[in-house]
């Protein structure tokens, strides 16, 4: 016999369920086509051809020594004056009807001639305006009488996961491409730079698509794209563009001063998890936690310390330490900011004056910065050590917090030979922090002198390994 009891538990529980279920909502739905928008949009997006002189640095001989036909070299061989031209491909679009262009700054770093080419052929010079390597931006001009076609901005904090989207490139070489899907993420870091906050997508990316537009079903730029995931080299659907917000940002700069003006206050940081913030006493994992604060800029003279969690700076959240270096950048260089943070679990605010970041490229030099000396390659003791730039950092996927010089080669006749590897971070020699070949350099030699033995404190991915070696 079954008892009422239990009846009206199944009745409770039926009820549950119905009540607590996800309850479908209404899909936007797929776009009857493209057409209208390819139409509209195509003319503004353009091919982008760069070219870059590169000196031979020899005679080249057409027949070999000891050849028959060795004599005739006199007559056909290469002139080492004359150079030649190495091409490169990609993607922009035009922002304005003046003939503002924005692409990647990957697409035109080290061209010395760049070509606009619209989809009716019509070609044009452009003139680089800036660069910026820390979000791969670019801004170009061209020049004429008449208006040109152009494509605006559009809104990519309103961008949500699932919504259709629409690239227009030159994947290949072949311009005029369209390709379409959906927003796949949002925020994605691919351990680009301190900017990462990458869209992505499953939008047939590939190579010539890079500075092109990823637009919205309204026709407006949410997106440049910049990268993919392939192993194969070809689309595999996972693509990443630029956010058309920061684009925007980094565009006006460039825009109106040839180069990008961002505030900085002298400080590594860390990523807080769930443990970390529940050490802070926070319910969930937001801020940036200091891991570093360097000597005698701002962060520093306004008393900030290892250890500060960072939950405010103004009236901006702090959600993340990627977060962090973007609010910081756009803050007014030379103007105090309260910069609220949690130290031994109490809130507090200090107030901070962040400077100017210095820029690898400027308007003065759109070449960039000369190498600094500081982070040349450097064979001390039998050890190839690079420092730990952004490239190194980006080809690694070392993540920003870990400081230190990395592990290129050992000889083996070195006295770390069988015990230092390929791609060890070495942070510290003698427990004193290392940063660059050069103060890698400095302590040896100071041990060297001084009859010393070392100890190197070595990341070896995330766990730590102490060797020590006589260096005398």
């Amino acid at each position: 016999m079954i008892k009422p009891s239990h009846i009206i538990l199944s009745a409770l529980i039926g009820l549950s369920t119905t009540l607590f279920a996800v309850q479908p909502v209404k899909a936007r739905g797929i776009p009857d086509g493209f057409t209208e928008l390819t139409k509209e949009l195509s003319p503004a997006v353009v091919n982008i051809s760069t070219a870059q002189n590169v000196e031979i640095s020899e005679v080249t001989p057409l027949f070999k020594e000891g050849s028959p036909l060795e004599g005739f070299n006199d007559f056909f061989s290469r002139d080492n004056k004359s150079g030649r031209v190495s091409k490169s491909l990609g993607s922009g679009f035009v922002i304005d009807a003046d003939g503002y262009i924005v692409t990647n700054n990957h697409v035109i770093e080290g061209a010395d001639i760049i070509e606009i080419i619209f989809p009716n052929e019509e070609t044009y010079d452009a003139k680089l305006l800036g660069r910026d390597p820390a979000t791969d931006l670019a801004l170009l001009k061209i020049e004429r009488e008449e208006p040109f076609p152009y494509v605006k901005f559009g809104d990519s904090n309103a961008l949500e996961v699932g919504e259709w989207v629409m690239a227009i490139g030159n994947p290949f070489g072949y311009g005029g491409s369209v390709s379409a899907g959906i927003v796949s993420a949002r925020n994605r870091r691919i351990n680009h730079g301190a900017y990462d906050d990458f869209i992505q997508t499953d939008v047939a990316i590939n190579r010539g698509n890079s500075g092109g537009p990823m637009f919205n079903m309204d026709g407006e730029v949410i997106g440049v794209n910049t990268a993919i995931v392939s192993p194969s080299g070809g689309s595999v659907g996972i693509s990443f563009s630029i956010p058309a917000d920061l684009a925007v940002s980094v565009v006006k700069q460039l825009r109106e001063y040839g180069e990008t003006r961002r505030g900085s206050i002298g400080i590594s940081v860390q990523e807080v998890d769930r443990g970390i913030a529940k050490t802070y006493g926070l319910d969930s994992a937001k801020g940036a936690l200091i891991t570093r604060v360097i000597k005698d800029k701002p962060a520093e003279e306004a008393g900030l310390k290892v250890g500060d969690l960072i939950s405010k700076v103004g009236s901006r959240e702090v959600e993340s330490d990627r977060a962090l270096f973007r609010i910081i950048a756009e803050t007014e260089i030379g103007k105090p900011v309260d910069v609220t943070i949690i130290r031994k679990r109490k809130t507090k605010v200090v107030s901070v004056t962040p400077e100017r970041l210095k820029e690898k490229v400027t308007k003065d030099n759109l070449h960039g910065d000369e190498p600094d000396p500081e982070l040349e390659n450097m064979d001390v003791m039998g050890i190839s050590i690079e420092a730990l730039s952004a490239e190194v950092r980006k080809v690694n996927k070392i993540k920003s917090e870990i400081k230190g010089v990395r592990v290129i080669s050992v000889n083996s006749r070195s006295p770390a030979a069988g015990k230092l590897r390929e791609g060890d971070i070495i942070e510290q020699v003698s427990f004193e922090d290392v940063t660059t070949p050069k103060e890698f350099e400095a302590a040896i030699k100071s041990a060297e002198e001084n009859n010393q033995t070392v100890t190197f404190v070595v990341n070896r991915g995330g766990n730590y390994v102490f060797y020590s070696f006589e260096v005398s």
